[in-house]
């Protein structure tokens, strides 16, 4: 540690000052100037104390003349970070840990060595892709979200589209013959493309969970709206890469996947997604009767066993049955899918009863309620949405109670939620 004379000691800022004036320099201008100066200082901050904390993970290590292995190095030059709240400026502190083996040296988890975008602004190029910004619009699109200065080129945005497509062919051919899915959810997410005849293309996406509870996409694909023959092409090139039969299929009953999936996978079993159902079933009933028809259908898929579902499903027949035939037919032709999750586990219910693992995932942009318009090719639509994908499935928790899915894959019998031990003749 260094040595000062008394009257250098007092001249030392003490650390009252120093918060005094951070406190000082941050406060100051805009409240855009304002948040980027605390974000910027605090990054630096953070880096710091990272560094620090390698150096002295290593403090004990010396060499022959008694010095420590490990030190400080200066700072790096100067580097721009484009971040959701403008640029930051900020030098990276540096470290002399040569002596170490190259697998202790010290890389920084804050700010990786060519890290010049945050994520954020990764994931928010495909977003403004999605709402029909051209390619050479971006950087004036940028710029009024990160600050003057601080868009992103046409050749940069070419460079990174070139980049997810590879990424996404890649992705495209991934093998499945390690994995094993419990359970899948399907859906269709509609968009506009330029080179579609019709104007409207159909995305076609599968997510599974596998047998450690983590979900994944499986399929981002592009099909003729949700028929038959889209989907058999789909089923079919993940059962070539591998992809072993589903226990359980959740969608909505109005797509030809279940065509494909009887052809295909014809042991996985069926369920309805029941805010689809709802959606069906409201539509066919006036709208002063909407807020007690949705309770009466929650108290059918909130039903603690089947025998109490059915009792329920009953009920709401026989209130709307005579004035409303179309609704309760619109239950009733597929009771027995909307029924099938009481052969599973209790803990799944709330996950595979309905389709939300899809629904909440594109909700952000709402492809599923506004299609987008002037979107460019199928096939950079396609890997928009992989690239968003990929990005919300970072996030995602694993399924609750997902030490039961080895059960599921097991074939183990479960009624009304409840494991069930096999009779043995």
């Amino acid at each position: 540690m260094k040595d000062y004379t008394p009257e250098q000691k007092k001249n030392q800022p003490t650390e009252e000052t120093l918060t005094e004036t951070f406190y000082a320099e941050l406060f100051q201008g805009t409240l855009e100037e304002i948040a980027r100066k605390g974000a910027q200082k605090m990054l630096q901050m953070a880096m710091e104390a990272e560094l620090t904390e390698h150096i002295e993970k290593f403090a004990h290590l010396k060499d022959e003349q008694n010095h420590r292995i490990v030190n400080r190095n200066g700072h790096g030059r100067e580097r721009t970070l484009q971040t959701g709240i403008g640029p930051l400026t900020i030098k990276q502190p540096r470290v002399d840990d040569r002596q170490l083996a190259e697998e202790k040296r010290f890389e920084s988890m804050i700010l990786p060595k060519y890290l010049r975008r945050a994520p954020s602004i990764d994931t928010l190029i495909p977003w403004l892709y999605l709402k029909g910004v051209s390619t050479g619009d971006f950087s004036d699109a940028l710029e009024a979200i990160l600050g003057k200065g601080n868009g992103v080129s046409a050749n940069t945005v070419s460079r990174l589209k070139k980049q997810w497509a590879q990424e996404y062919k890649e992705w495209c051919q991934q093998d499945f013959n390690e994995k094993e899915y419990a359970y899948i959810w399907v859906d269709g997410i509609y968009t506009t493309h330029r080179d579609a005849e019709d104007k409207k293309g159909c995305n076609l996406v599968i997510i599974g969970v596998n047998e450690t509870g983590d979900k994944e996409f499986l399929s981002i694909n592009s099909g003729i709206r949700e028929s038959v023959i889209s989907w058999k092409e789909i089923l079919v090139n993940l059962k070539k890469r591998g992809l072993k039969t589903p226990k359980l299929a959740i969608g909505d009953g109005a797509m030809g996947f279940w065509g494909a999936l009887r052809k295909i996978y014809p042991q996985t079993r069926e369920q309805r997604c029941w805010v689809h159902k709802t959606m069906n079933i409201l539509d066919k009933l006036p709208k002063k009767y909407h807020a007690n028809a949705k309770k009466q259908i929650h108290e059918i898929y909130f039903a603690p066993d089947r025998q109490e579902a059915e009792k329920q499903m009953e009920l709401f027949i026989a209130t709307y049955d005579d004035k409303y035939p179309k609704a309760t037919q619109c239950l009733l032709k597929d009771k027995e899918e909307l029924l099938t999750f009481y052969d599973f586990p209790a803990k799944h219910f709330q996950h595979i009863r309905t389709t939300n693992p899809i629904e909440s995932t594109f909700s952000t942009i709402r492809l599923r309620t506004k299609r987008m318009r002037n979107c460019g090719s199928r096939e950079t639509t396609l890997m928009m949405l992989y690239k968003l994908a990929m990005e919300a499935q970072k996030g995602w928790r694993k399924l609750r109670g997902y030490r039961l899915i080895q059960d599921v894959l097991d074939n183990k019998t479960f009624k009304d939620g409840e494991f069930v031990e096999d009779i043995v003749a």
